[in-house]
Parts: structure tokens; C-alpha cells; sequence
């Protein structure tokens, strides 16, 4: 039995929520690159990180950042730490990845950095961002979003 109780996600954040199963997926197999327990070779997972950001995954950021926190700031203050530090996680992603997808050489620390990075990530959006936008748009307004959340 699991420790962890599946979280209740509003419909308009289910696709969200759904391509941060997948990043938590990728995350796992980067964090095992080169180790015994990986079941990929170092150029399946580099794919698999391409296929995953191209473009979903930029797709995902463009997302909650142009659509998703422009409504919260509507019903709550932005400058918070919590968002700052999505924010700032965001940009790091954004580099790391980059970085892993356009190198020639193979770089475990990165794929390992990067592995923490996404799975941290995640689980604070999945934990403490999505809650708190949750909490703070009426119900009515996290409808009106959902057509552009993918």
C-alpha cells in the first residue's frame, strides 16, 4: 500500500498535473543514468529528455507561467516565495536541459543534477503551488483556464 495518498487535482490542472508524471518519470531515469539500475542506455534517456521538452515541455513552462500565475496574481500576491522560487527552478531547468540536449559529450553530473532538479521541482508544484492556486481562484476562473492547459 502506498504511503502516499494520490492528490486531488482540479479538471482545468489534470494535463498539468498529467506531463508532471511524465517529467517524474524522466527525472528517475536520469537520476539512474550510467548506473547499474538503469534499464536505458546514456543515449536512450538524452532522447527521451529531447523528446520530452520538445516542445511539451517548453510548452508546459509557457504554460504556468503566462497562464496560470497571471491568474493567480489576480486573487493573490505573486511575490511569495514559493512562486519565486518555481520561477527561479524554471530557469535552471531551462539551462540544464539545453545544455544536456545540445552537448556532445556525455555528462553524467548534469543528468544527475538535472534528474534532482526536475523531480524537486515537480513535487513542490504538484504539493504546495498547485494548492495554493487552487485555494485561490474561484471556481469559475480555473474553468475558464482549462482550454489552455495542456
Amino acid at each position: 500500500m502506498s504511503k502516499h495518498k494520490s492528490i486531488k487535482r482540479h479538471e482545468s490542472l489534470k494535463p498539468l498535473s498529467r506531463h508532471h508524471m511524465i517529467g517524474l518519470h524522466l527525472a528517475l531515469k536520469l537520476k539512474r543514468a550510467g548506473k547499474e539500475v538503469s534499464r536505458l542506455t546514456i543515449d536512450e534517456i538524452k532522447q527521451e529528455a529531447t523528446d520530452f521538452w520538445n516542445p511539451n515541455g517548453q510548452q508546459h513552462f509557457r504554460e504556468e507561467e503566462e497562464i496560470l500565475l497571471p491568474a493567480y496574481a489576480q486573487y493573490a500576491d505573486v511575490n511569495q516565495s514559493e512562486i519565486v522560487e518555481m520561477l527561479l527552478e524554471h530557469v535552471k531547468i531551462r539551462a540544464r536541459i539545453n545544455e544536456l540536449i545540445r552537448s556532445e559529450t556525455i555528462n553524467l553530473d548534469l543528468m544527475h543534477e538535472l534528474g534532482s532538479l526536475l523531480e524537486t521541482h515537480i513535487r513542490k508544484e504538484e504539493r504546495v503551488i498547485f494548492p495554493m492556486i487552487e485555494k485561490a481562484l474561484p471556481e469559475d476562473k480555473l474553468k475558464e483556464l482549462a482550454p489552455f492547459l495542456h
